[in-house]
């Protein structure tokens, strides 16, 4: 796999209709939502184009340890989440690269989920800052009325905080924040990472069995 975005680490499926997703990763605490809702999108045939701050990749490093960094992501999908993950395509491209093909309205990416969102990353796209890749591609979305996900984790939340999380929905995102159920009966910290990528699946407009339905 390539960092900057000029290759895929994990082999595509082969015909049907491309479906194309974009993932943001920033240094907010969850990297185990991060790389779950990657696997599930992967699983689902989906071409994901992934980007992750410098935080998001530090993220990665000290809750999943260095053979979750992203040069090495595609092994540890892979590895953790099963054969499954080859049906899509990975790309990586750099946070400071906001000339990327996911920067563009023209490309054709369906849909985006940033998690975990850290605040930082939550007030730029409130603002249409676009100082890095994830904020442009958020506001790709959003302008081009395309589903963007925020997913943030954070507690407790200041009013600034809450205020942004209000701008956002005002904009057309949907605020999905980190809260997992219990209802479904969770054993392990995966059940807990099962039911958070199952939602934003769900938000981005994808069927799943990552946990089992309420059924009253």
């Amino acid at each position: 796999m390539s960092a900057n975005g000029s290759g895929a680490g994990l082999a595509g499926a082969s015909g049907g209709v491309v479906r194309r997703v974009a993932v943001g990763v920033t240094g907010a605490s969850g990297a185990l939502y991060a790389v779950r809702t990657v696997a599930a999108l992967l699983s689902a045939g989906v071409e994901v184009e992934l980007v992750v701050s410098e935080f998001g990749r530090r993220l990665l490093r000290d809750e999943l340890g260095e053979t979750a960094a992203v040069d090495a992501l595609p092994d540890y999908l892979l590895n953790r989440y099963g054969e499954g993950v080859r049906a899509g395509t990975l790309t990586v491209h750099s946070n400071r690269d906001v000339g990327a093909s996911i920067a563009s309205g023209s490309y054709m990416c369906e849909s985006m989920a940033i998690v975990p969102c850290s605040m930082k990353t939550l007030a730029g796209v409130a603002h249409g800052l676009s100082r890095t890749l994830i904020e442009r591609a958020a506001d790709v979305m959003l302008k081009e009325r395309r589903p963007l996900v925020v997913v943030p984790r954070e507690t407790p939340m200041s009013l600034p905080q809450l205020r942004n999380m209000v701008a956002c929905a005002e904009a057309g995102a949907m605020v999905l924040p980190a809260m997992p159920a219990f209802y479904q009966g969770p054993r392990t910290l995966d059940d807990l990472a099962d039911f958070m990528a199952g939602k934003i699946v769900s938000a981005l407009g994808f069927s799943h069995q990552l946990y089992p339905p309420w059924t009253g």
